[in-house]
């Protein structure tokens, strides 16, 4: 089974220590979004783990945690783009703090590890396609020795997100404005020899070398772990996603990065790291077990194709 850690919270910025105690008793607790009474008993042992996928805009709170990750698989899903704090409220800075645990990171994991993902693109009067060209490319410079592929995508104008963004005006790009941004963006990512592929987007860029994406990816993990990984399309994403199936342990609304395009941050103050911190001894990331919660422990196999499939 692959671990997704998580899409919907920046785990290891804000809960590295959490994470670090779950993986030392061996299994996490996770509420299931849409019934909250129901939780599943998710086992984090190395034999039925098969790899773990972080999710993050800023590793450096956990880079130093990483030496207790050696039984494990994994790798980084590293979101950094050129918007400023108006967009991306609470990031440090990305000249002296992000770039810099993104460069350590690869050194630490290799560049197939981390894998930059410079998303959603939106445009406005300020974060206009020549915006994003010239900051992409000044990115991509100083990124390309240290990872092979970016992913981009285009913002989606969920209800809750666009009310967040209001005050910025975005604007939703045609088809041909994000078809003639792409082509520009992949020419420069091929220039700096990186593969350039699209996150959950339906339109077809393949004649400009940019793929669709599997950011639960099957096959890197197959060639990380040298030996292939049986495991379906996860039919839970959107339509257009590339996704192989995986187990969130994260929760929403528990990420203070303050990004206005994120889905994940309905306006809860759930537990964010300015509010309420949370309890690394806790099985769950937010919250207590109550006396209506039901727990049910989940069936979790390996997917390695070579190995002898436990159940825990």
């Amino acid at each position: 089974m692959i671990i997704s850690a998580s899409r919907r919270t920046d785990i290891p910025t804000y809960h590295p220590d959490w994470f670090m105690e779950r993986i030392k008793a061996g299994y996490v607790y996770v509420r299931n979004p849409m019934n909250p009474h129901q939780i599943s008993h998710i086992s984090l042992s190395p034999e039925v783990v098969d790899g773990i996928v972080f999710w993050t805009k800023d590793p450096t709170p956990m880079i130093p945690r990483l030496d207790a990750l050696k039984d494990y698989m994994y790798y980084f899903q590293f979101t950094l783009t050129s918007y400023g704090t108006d967009v991306e409220k609470n990031l440090p800075s990305k000249d002296k703090v992000i770039i810099p645990a993104f460069q350590r990171l690869s050194d630490l994991l290799g560049p197939d590890r981390v894998i930059w993902r410079y998303d959603p693109i939106f445009f406005n009067e300020t974060y206009t396609p020549d915006y994003h060209i010239r900051h992409f490319e000044r990115l991509a410079k100083r990124l390309s020795p240290y990872t092979k592929k970016c992913t981009i995508s285009f913002l989606d104008f969920y209800r809750d997100t666009a009310k967040k963004m209001a005050a910025l005006s975005p604007r939703r790009p045609s088809a041909e404005q994000q078809e003639d941004l792409a082509k520009i963006l992949a020419q420069i990512a091929h220039s700096y020899g990186l593969r350039i592929d699209t996150c959950a987007e339906g339109i077809d860029l393949r004649r400009y070398g940019i793929e669709h994406a599997r950011c639960i990816d099957d096959r890197l993990f197959g060639q990380l772990l040298q030996c292939p990984l049986d495991v379906k399309k996860d039919r839970s994403q959107r339509p257009k996603c590339g996704c192989m199936e995986s187990v969130d342990i994260g929760a929403y609304d528990t990420c203070s990065n303050g990004c206005l395009y994120c889905y994940a941050d309905h306006g809860k103050k759930t537990l964010r790291a300015d509010n309420v911190k949370d309890d690394p001894a806790s099985p769950l990331l937010t919250g207590e077990v109550g006396p209506e919660d039901k727990i049910t422990r989940r069936k979790m196999v390996s997917c390695r194709v070579t190995q002898l499939r436990l159940e825990l």
